[in-house]
């Protein structure tokens, strides 16, 4: 694999454990921990990441760069099979709201 393919798979790992370090801070407020300035920086981060996917029909808006670089396989084909990995973009979506309605929820 190309040096830019792998530059880019070490970024967008990076990427994916910020995300997911930002969906464990907003269940840490739906289970009671105050909200506070990480609290709505995680939700901003998960929004931005929403609107992505979003604007990507439900993949990576990246994929393109990704597959040009020289890199064709999607992260989470790296850890889960392909349907799985399909499925846990969806799966993540349902989780992240969830969490953030209840964190949000009046106490």
């Amino acid at each position: 694999m190309p040096w830019p393919a792998r530059a880019y798979r070490v970024a967008h790992i990076a990427w994916g454990m910020a995300q997911l370090a930002a969906l464990g801070r907003i269940w840490a407020s739906a289970l009671g921990v105050p909200r506070d300035g990480r609290f709505w920086a995680a939700a901003t981060f998960l929004g931005v990441q929403g609107a992505g996917l979003v604007a990507g029909r439900g993949d990576c808006p990246m994929t393109p760069l990704q597959r040009r670089l020289g890199d064709p396989v999607p992260m989470f084909e790296l850890v889960l099979p392909p349907r799985v990995a399909k499925a846990a973009i969806p799966a993540l979506a349902v989780v992240a709201v969830l969490g953030l309605v209840l964190a949000i929820r009046p106490r």
